[in-house]
């Protein structure tokens, strides 16, 4: 796909993956990539795909998605993650990833695409709801397990 000098990418060779690392690793700042081809190894098997944004042969937003099925989001796509590069952010490059997503997800005789933000991502949350017209449905909890 190309629009705006935009091409998007889904990523499925290790090269791939380690290309949109950096950008993924704003985002997922926890992972080191170790940590990431580890999990990329078990996530791709359960059908995670990985797509990302190009402008001028440079990674500059990247995204993670995978098809679920439950009972309130019926068949869906589901946004992991959704990153784009510190010093390309209000480019539009989000916006054109995002729209991508969605695209896939009709192709996919999807219902939804949902996705879970962190509180602490205002502008995220702004991104979400008012240009791509997300609508805030729930709250998100985790329960940490001890070991």
């Amino acid at each position: 796909m190309t629009k705006h000098n935009v091409v998007i990418k889904e990523m499925k060779t290790k090269k791939d993956f380690e290309s949109a690392y950096p950008v993924m690793h704003e985002l997922r700042t926890h992972l080191s990539l170790e940590d990431y081809f580890s999990l990329l190894d078990k996530m791709v098997p359960q059908g995670f795909r990985m797509f990302a944004a190009f402008h001028a042969e440079q990674v500059v937003a990247v995204t993670g998605v995978i098809e679920l099925v439950n009972f309130y989001n019926f068949k869906h796509l589901y946004v992991y993650d959704l990153v784009t590069k510190e010093t390309e952010r209000s480019k539009g490059y989000g916006d054109v990833l995002l729209s991508y997503i969605h695209t896939l997800a009709e192709e996919s005789d999807c219902r939804y695409v949902a996705l879970s933000s962190g509180l602490q991502r205002t502008d995220a949350h702004r991104f979400y709801e008012e240009k791509m017209n997300y609508k805030k449905t729930s709250y998100s909890f985790v329960y940490e397990v001890e070991k």
